[in-house]
């Protein structure tokens, strides 16, 4: 059975940081491509970042390109998403998720995605 736990979420200001965290179990996250979405209230969940299940490649969305950065501890068994720069239009429930699949290119889409966390919310005040 695997487990995500996303954790690190809170209320910030504009131009602040935040570090996400997504705490794997079940499944180990070096040979494991994961990816953060992202879902504002009353919106749809859009993809944010990701990278491919040998680390090799990340890929961002165009809104969170040059201010977050995706990353894993392998030791940790633990996928980080860094947020800098935040701003209002960032706030949202953030989810971490897991790909089984060995696609050397990062996958964007919910479907691509087997697991899921169980969110955090993000509220970046102006």
């Amino acid at each position: 059975q695997v487990q995500l736990v996303e954790s690190g979420g809170g209320l910030v200001q504009a131009g602040g940081s935040l570090r996400l965290s997504c705490a794997a179990s079940g499944r180990a996250v070096s040979n494991t491509a994961m990816g953060w979405f992202r879902q504002a209230l009353g919106k749809e969940r859009v993809f944010v970042a990701g990278l491919t299940w040998s680390g090799g490649s990340t890929y961002y969305a165009d809104s969170v390109k040059g201010r977050f950065t995706i990353s894993r501890d392998n030791a940790k068994n633990t996928v980080y998403l860094q947020m800098n720069s935040l701003k209002p239009e960032d706030t949202a429930v953030y989810y971490c998720a897991a790909d089984r699949s060995r696609s050397t290119v990062v996958a964007r889409t919910i479907g691509s995605y087997d697991y899921w966390g169980q969110g955090t919310q993000v509220t970046v005040s102006s």
